[in-house]
């Protein structure tokens, strides 16, 4: 299914996708290169924009909540990508421990983690999951629609390992982003991988640093391809030592607000585009959409009543927000039903195992569309993103999905840069 695009397909985005096209076999002995030197996350997904003149990533997960979305036909490439991503980290491993969030009653979340449970099992893992939640103090049963029933188990350390009664795994697999901090339980292990490392946490990690590093990604693809990484990239700027609800750090939003607003004019002048810019404002740290919002004047984001104060001043698991990452916005152009979408793609290892859209019926095509209302479209991607028709034009279905599953790879490599990057020096 291809989604209907409102934008001309002579634009500039159909420039930039007939030269990835072109360029596909220096694209892929490229990336190619890229992995034997950097090790990419386990796994992630990217939300990305495509505003009919730009194609960019706005978003980084290295926690993904949506497989139970991806298109079930994808499942054998999801289980190859993900023995691949296994083999690297623990040759021998035969035994895995699934740490998801704590929320129970979140039932598209728990068919995720059935899903991932899946995964692994058929990559040849014995598979058990264990929960930080600490009100499951016993083997919990949760019942999954469309799945078996969950059983979640309370974790045990012994010494320097982590496991369940009975189960001592190599590896462990967090689809818990750490929001709420780092447990000392994951502490210190001792001769066991954790998959992402808990610097991949939000306690932790921050979006600015994944951008810093995406931007000397899109600078090497530009070369490459020999286009303006803009095309690809989205501006940014950081304002630390924010507070909301004190009103603190308004003056540096507000700066950067209106710098940033100023480049955009300049390139949508470059490049004729006659779209009103705008800066999304959110959160460095944090996910599942909460403390965003958006702003077309400097004035906007001075000022703000209380509720919008609030909304800004909190995320996931009560985590306070002291630092804003202030991005260029990218107009998303793709419908579907007449309503606003963008694709997400789906990685494991370095591989794009599927993908989907997130749509909002309630959103334009300049909001964020990760908010309540919204919902996937599980089908949306037929094709893996991987392989290119070179006899067929840029706007054909496998085409337009494989320039979406480069733009997601350029997101995941500046994710292992981030990483390496931000990695905590070895006691």
């Amino acid at each position: 299914m291809i989604p209907h695009l409102t934008t001309a397909l002579t634009g500039p985005l159909q420039e930039l996708e007939t030269r990835i096209l072109q360029g596909s076999t220096s694209i892929e002995h490229w990336f190619r290169g890229q992995w034997q030197e950097h090790t990419p996350p386990f796994y992630g997904s990217v939300d990305l924009r495509n505003s009919g003149f730009k194609l960019a990533p706005v978003d980084m997960n290295l926690f993904p909540g949506g497989f139970n979305n991806l298109n079930p036909a994808f499942q054998p490439l999801c289980v190859q990508a993900a023995m691949s991503a296994v083999e690297k980290i623990c040759p021998d491993a035969r035994r895995l421990l699934l740490i998801p969030e704590n929320h129970t009653r979140n039932t598209f979340y728990l068919q995720n983690v059935a899903r991932i449970a899946t995964i692994m099992r058929q990559a040849g893992l014995e598979v058990r999951i264990g929960t930080l939640n600490p009100a499951i103090t016993e083997p919990t049963s949760i019942d999954v629609p469309n799945n078996a029933p969950l059983l979640l188990e309370p974790l045990v350390r012994n010494g320097g390992r982590l496991g369940l009664p009975g189960f001592d795994p190599c590896t462990i697999l967090l689809n818990n982003d750490l929001s709420a901090g780092i447990p000392d339980i994951l502490r210190n292990l001792n001769e066991q991988f954790v998959l992402p490392p808990l610097h991949a946490g939000w306690a932790v990690r921050r979006k600015s640093n994944h951008f810093a590093a995406y931007d000397d990604v899109a600078k090497s693809f530009g070369q490459l391809l020999a286009i303006d990484p803009w095309l690809v990239n989205p501006y940014f700027a950081v304002c630390g030592e924010v507070n909301f609800h004190e009103r603190a750090g308004e003056e540096c939003l507000a700066t950067n607000v209106e710098a940033l607003l100023a480049q955009i004019r300049i390139k949508y002048l470059e490049y004729g585009i006659k779209e009103e810019p705008y800066v999304v404002v959110k959160a460095d740290a944090g996910t599942y959409g909460m403390g965003v919002m958006t702003a077309k004047s400097p004035e906007e984001v001075v000022g703000l009543n209380r509720k919008q104060r609030n909304k800004m001043a909190v995320v996931k698991e009560g985590l306070e927000v002291t630092n804003v990452i202030m991005q260029e916005g990218v107009h998303t152009y793709e419908r579907i039903a007449d309503a606003a979408a963008e694709p997400v793609v789906y990685m494991m290892d370095r591989y794009v195992i599927g993908g989907f859209y997130r749509v909002h019926t309630g959103r334009g095509r300049d909001e964020n569309l990760n908010a309540p209302g919204m919902h996937f479209e599980p089908l949306a991607f037929e094709d893996c993103c991987t392989t290119p028709d070179h006899e067929a034009g840029p706007e054909a279905e496998p085409n337009r999905f494989y320039s979406y599953g480069v733009v997601a790879r350029l997101a995941l490599l500046a994710a292992s840069l981030e990483l390496e990057r931000t990695a905590p020096a070895e006691a």
